[in-house]
């Protein structure tokens, strides 16, 4: 796995079962057990889901793997969201400056001729 905390968050929720533990997280802790009541995999397979979940920083659990309840860690979720929100804001801007070309173009140019809709014409 990659050794950036953000990029191993996102490598960690590319799989939509860790996303579905992290959305049940978000409801409050859980342990395995709780975990893979919702899934069709065994408890094994949610543990190893969890591991990685936990060694990306996304969740934490302290004690035996499957008796202690694993936490939804939000600090990632903030570094996430920071990392999205720069690029979305730049992706903003880059939109408006479209914009503001498109309306200065449409205040420059000629307009066309109106043309008649010959799409309902009769075949002749």
């Amino acid at each position: 796995m990659a050794a950036d905390p953000l990029s191993r968050a996102f490598a960690a929720l590319a799989d939509p079962i860790r996303r579905d533990l992290v959305v049940r997280l978000a409801e409050g802790d859980a342990t395995v057990s709780e975990l893979a009541a919702r899934h069709e995999v065994s408890k094994q397979a949610v543990a190893k889901h969890l591991k990685v979940l936990e060694e990306a920083g996304v969740v934490s659990r302290t004690g035996e793997a499957y008796r202690k309840p694993a936490h939804l860690e939000a600090e990632v979720f903030d570094l996430m969201s920071a990392w999205i929100e720069r690029y979305r804001r730049q992706a903003e801007q880059r939109y408006r400056r479209l914009d503001d070309v498109l309306a200065a173009m449409g205040d420059e140019g000629p307009t066309p001729p109106d043309r008649p809709d010959t799409s309902m014409r009769s075949p002749q």
